[in-house]
């Protein structure tokens, strides 16, 4: 089975110029944890995750380093997300993201996911994304193989 015919092609993406503030709307309206990065060539260019905008809350180890954990006010960092509301896709995307071809099998590029800890990877072929692969897709197109060839539990 090939990653083909597990991915989902119906996927949302967003550019470099596209503002914080509606990324972080997608992200809490319909739940989704990462999105694609295309630029105006539909080239895949990088990926914007939940954790790309709350990294930048973190307290910095240097100051952790410095005045110890004591000294974080965690409300002040919180409320430095309205900072980053103001922000662009291209100041916080990860640039050049791992992506598996469609063409792959599907427990190769799985395994690829479990390598690196994601949850979901693009599917592309050369710089164009076709699709996104998540470990549920993976799971889900697994289950159905083994139905369709008769469950003998």
């Amino acid at each position: 089975m090939h990653v083909r015919d597990a991915m989902n092609t119906s996927v949302r993406t967003v550019t470099p110029d596209t503002k914080i503030l509606e990324v972080a709307s997608l992200m809490t309206l319909y739940r989704y944890q990462g999105l694609p990065v295309i630029d105006a060539g539909d080239a895949l260019v990088g990926v914007i995750a939940e954790r790309d905008l709350l990294h930048s809350l973190f307290p910095k180890l240097e100051s952790l380093m410095a005045e110890g954990m004591h000294s974080v006010d965690y409300d002040k960092e919180m409320a430095r997300y309205k900072e980053i509301l103001g922000l662009k896709v291209a100041d916080l995307m990860t640039p050049n993201p791992i992506t598996v071809d469609p063409e792959m099998h599907v427990l190769r590029a799985a395994t690829i996911m479990v390598r690196h800890n994601f949850r979901r990877i693009p599917v592309a072929e050369g710089s164009k994304l076709v699709g996104m692969l998540s470990l549920g897709d993976v799971h889900k197109a697994i289950f159905h193989s083994n139905l369709a060839q008769g469950l003998s539990v």
